[in-house]
Formats: C-alpha cells, structure tokens, sequence
C-alpha cells in the first residue's frame, strides 16, 4: 500500500516564503491498493472441519485432501482434472462408481498400490479388481471371455456384452500385459509376481467413465468401507472423514449412494458361478451355489 503525503502552504504575493519540510507530516485517507489476480477455482482441499481453496493440482498435505463435488449426471467433469492429474502422480483417491465408492490408483505405480493397501488394511496376497473403460481393456489385461465351441462350450462373450457396463465383476485369467503384482513390500528389496487370474468391471457411471477415460486406462479398485465396521460407506463426507486423516488424497463426490456393491461372477469355472451376490441380478448363464443349498434344505 502507498501513502500519499501532502502539506499544504500559503504565501503573500509579495514576499516569498522558502517552502520547509514539516516535522510531523500528515498522510491523507487516500490510498491504492493493488487487486490480486483472480483465478478459477475448479475444487476445494477438504481440511477438517473447513475446506480451503487451491486452484493447482498437487498432491495435498497429510492433513488435507482434495475434495470435488460433481453432478452424478456428468454435466461438470472438466471437474475431474485436477484428481486425474493427481493420480498420474501416484494418488490414491475415491470415486463413484454405478454401486459403492470405490478407492483407487494408477494401475502401474506400484507405490501407490502399496498406500491403498496400507488404507485398506489389506495384505498383499489379496489381489484388487480394475475399473475399465471398455471390452477392449477386458481384452488387454485378461484372456477373455470363454466363447462357443464346437464341443459345446456355451458361448458366454455374447452373454456377457448384455450385462456392461454394469454392476458385475468377472473373474477371468489374467494376460501377460497386467503389471505384476507386488508380493512383499518393506525396507527390503520388493518382490513381484504375475497373478493368475483378475477381477474386471466395467461400471455403468457417467462420473466412473469420465475418470477412466482422461486417465487413458484403467485404475486399481476397491471398495470403500468402514475400518472399524466392515461396512459400506455410502455417504463421501464420511469417506473423507475417515481416510482423509490417513492420507487419502481426494475424493469425488458424486452424492451418496447404496449399499449395494457388485455381483461377482467366476468366469473360470463352467458354469460361471456367482461368489457374491450383489447389485446385479442373477442371469440365466450363472451358477448360484446358494440355490443347491436351499434345493437341499428343502429335501431334507
């Protein structure tokens, strides 16, 4: 801020008066001011009980995450950016899906893996399932669907293009191209190895889809639940009330949703066979152990 000083004389016209510095100058009440540049604000950092405003993307601090409220309809996703870029940089954050949140991160950064892991409480023997884009990553990370032969395999690829996107995880044999997974982690020097098989899903969320699309491939998944619990959070306030203080980095929300999590389906065994009941009925093609165990309570 700058001052301006003024001092104000008289003198006669005839007699000229030498102009002095006053001891003790006044400064007037006019003053400028120099306005900052106004930028736009694409997301808020959720810092509890508050949320603070940044407009460039960055991993946030411990203490804070970045958190994004969209329209579920999809209206606003140039939103989404600034949690993209987050993730290409080795974030793990949340994002809706077409059933429960899901906690994410960049399928080949394997620190990142190792953080979502270290939220979830989670072993490293346990494999975690990918959201995908399309069939086409389907195609990529696994073998496929098993497909009609003429020894009578029943062709489930058809089956299964009426059930994505959707609310259904398949289990299918993992290819070549799916990163290895990291088996052991710590101050050692890590191990990896292939996984043998490989959940995929295809959710059926404008929000989900937006993601997966300016991330140019698909994200590392599981779902959001309490840790205390073991229960479903549907509501993303709670998400990042619970994991923000543990290092989430963001989170989506797109409002809450049900508890209600996928169906997953078994494509290596024949006939596919449902391991969890979820969201998405029950098809004519699936196998559901659960209607042998009735079959036989009714018997018996």
């Amino acid at each position: 801020m700058v001052a301006l000083q003024t001092k104000t004389t008289t003198c006669a016209a005839a007699t000229p008066f030498p102009l002095r510095r006053s001891p003790t100058p006044f400064t007037s009440n006019v003053s400028f001011q120099q306005k900052a540049p106004r930028f736009v604000v694409s997301a808020v950092v959720k810092k509890s009980p508050k949320r603070l405003k940044y407009s460039v993307p960055r991993l946030p601090k411990e203490d804070g995450l970045l958190y994004i409220e969209v329209d579920p309809e999809g209206s606003d996703t140039w939103k989404l950016d600034s949690a993209v870029e987050l993730l290409k940089s080795g974030a793990v954050g949340v994002i809706p899906t077409d059933t429960v949140y899901a906690m994410v991160c960049d399928m080949n950064n394997h620190d990142a893996i190792e953080r979502l892991r270290r939220l979830k409480e989670v072993e490293a023997s346990k494999p975690f399932s990918i959201l995908c884009r399309s069939l086409h990553d389907i195609d990529t990370y696994t073998t496929g669907f098993p497909r009609g032969n003429s020894n009578g395999l029943s062709d489930y690829f058809r089956a299964v293009k009426h059930c994505v996107p959707g609310p259904y995880t398949f289990i299918l044999t993992a290819s070549k191209a799916l990163p290895k997974q990291c088996v052991k982690y710590g101050p050692a020097i890590p191990k990896y190895a292939s996984r043998k098989s490989l959940g995929v899903r295809i959710p059926d969320d404008v929000v989900c889809q937006a993601v997966l699309e300016k991330m140019g491939a698909p994200l590392i998944s599981t779902s959001v639940r309490s840790p205390q619990e073991n229960q479903w959070i549907i509501d993303p306030v709670l998400i990042a009330d619970t994991y923000g203080p543990e290092g989430l980095n963001f989170v989506i929300d797109a409002g809450v949703r049900l508890a209600n999590p996928s169906t997953v389906v078994d494509m290596l065994q024949i006939p596919p066979t449902i391991i969890r009941q979820g969201k998405g009925p029950k098809q004519p093609w699936m196998a559901d152990p659960n209607d042998a165990v009735e079959e036989k309570d009714q018997e018996g």
